[in-house]
């Protein structure tokens, strides 16, 4: 049987910005094609997409990834189970979760503060409540939960965002979640130099006073970039179908990520420089055959000086890269969707049709619908 994976390519210019740090409070960067590259890790993307997911499913759809398992589930049980204390909750929580195989353990320095695993553990709405309930009904009852009854639990019921990014328990492999969907780094199409922003802040108080020097309150840099990035991610529908046990909730996860991946953006240091923008190209390939990233349509990095700007060569050099890799792998897409803005339009149509971004994700998602209609029909038969 044929596979459903959709690729979803970005291109996307951002102004001086600082978007994702590393541990110097650097703009992160990578070496490609032998230059400097801006660099937006995977994991500041995904987390951005995460979050945008609320904005377009509801709560009950979605998971809590914590290392607060304890507390979490505790505080549920404290609800459905009236008239017992607090404590009596967070033990029936945390032996709930032992019997689920995940362990908890008192935080280093915070003595008398509830359990909480040795990892961040990513559970679903659903999985939360179903816990809770038994922990619940634990104390109700007085009998203690069975290895049987819990880890069950934890393996069915899974969200939109646990199915798509997937779940690594390391103490109970068979609680694992392979994820559904793969996100690159975001790297710039051309080379990059950080630069340093020099500033100061005024004392309001002192620059009132005549008599006090006119000094600023503080001083410092920041650093940043700015540049027109490749963002690659995607998504194995097949994968999500089987995550999520259901076709209704995975053509909603799709259209849920196409939203919240092209139009989310990592928040660092948003507020000093304001660098929210759109993307200037998308293209949604529909592929049978495995996930194709065009980043080498960069490795030789767009100059610095062209008539036309960055993002028309970008978006050309896209466009030939898509059709020079299905012309030497005889491997075509299936279907591809575009959006452009303005003129960057009509740079892409030789992949495929031209739509608003909202009709871009009615299309693709109601093509995956269909092929998953056809999917189960033909395991059926």
């Amino acid at each position: 049987m044929s596979r459903t994976i959709l690729d979803i390519h970005v291109l996307q210019t951002v102004p001086p910005s600082n978007l994702n740090r590393d541990d110097t409070g650097s703009p992160k960067t990578a070496t490609y094609g032998g230059v400097r590259r801006a660099r937006v890790s995977s994991q500041a993307w995904k987390r951005a997409t995460r979050t945008a997911f609320q904005g377009h499913l509801d709560a009950t759809e979605l998971g809590t990834r914590t290392k607060r398992v304890v507390e979490l589930v505790g505080a549920r049980i404290a609800e459905i189970s009236t008239g017992h204390t607090t404590e009596n909750a967070l033990a029936a929580a945390a032996q709930v979760l032992k019997e689920a195989g995940i362990k908890t353990a008192e935080p280093r320095g915070k003595a008398g503060a509830p359990a909480e695993s040795g990892y961040l553990l990513f559970l679903s709405a659903q999985q939360i409540e179903a816990l809770a309930q038994l922990g619940a009904d634990s104390l109700t009852t007085g009998v203690a939960p069975t290895r049987a009854l819990a880890q069950p639990l934890v393996k069915g019921k899974n969200s939109i965002d646990l199915a798509l990014f997937g779940r690594m328990v390391a103490d109970v492999s068979d609680l694992n979640v392979d994820a559904a969907c793969q996100v690159a780094h975001a790297i710039s199409t051309h080379k990059v130099d950080n630069e340093f922003d020099y500033y100061t802040a005024v004392d309001d108080h002192k620059a009132a006073d005549a008599e006090e020097d006119a000094g600023a309150g503080m001083i410092g840099t920041v650093e940043f970039n700015s540049s027109t990035l490749y963002r690659y991610a995607t998504v194995d529908v097949d994968r999500l179908h089987q995550n999520l046990g259901d076709a209704a909730a995975t053509e909603r996860a799709v259209a849920a990520f196409l939203r919240s991946f092209v139009t989310s953006m990592p928040t660092g240091k948003q507020n000093t420089f304001a660098n929210r923008t759109v993307p200037d190209a998308v293209v949604v390939s529909l592929r049978e055959d495995q996930p194709v990233s065009l980043v080498g349509a960069f490795e030789e990095p767009v100059p610095d000086s062209l008539a036309g700007g960055r993002v028309a060569a970008s978006v050309d050099k896209l466009v030939a890269q898509a059709r020079d890799v299905e012309a030497a792998f005889l491997s075509s897409a299936v279907q591809t969707w575009t959006v452009g803005v303005g003129p960057i339009a009509d740079r892409l149509a030789p992949l495929g049709s031209a739509l608003s971004f909202a009709a871009l994700v009615e299309a693709a998602t109601a093509t995956v619908s269909t092929r998953l209609q056809v999917a189960d029909t033909t395991d059926a038969t």
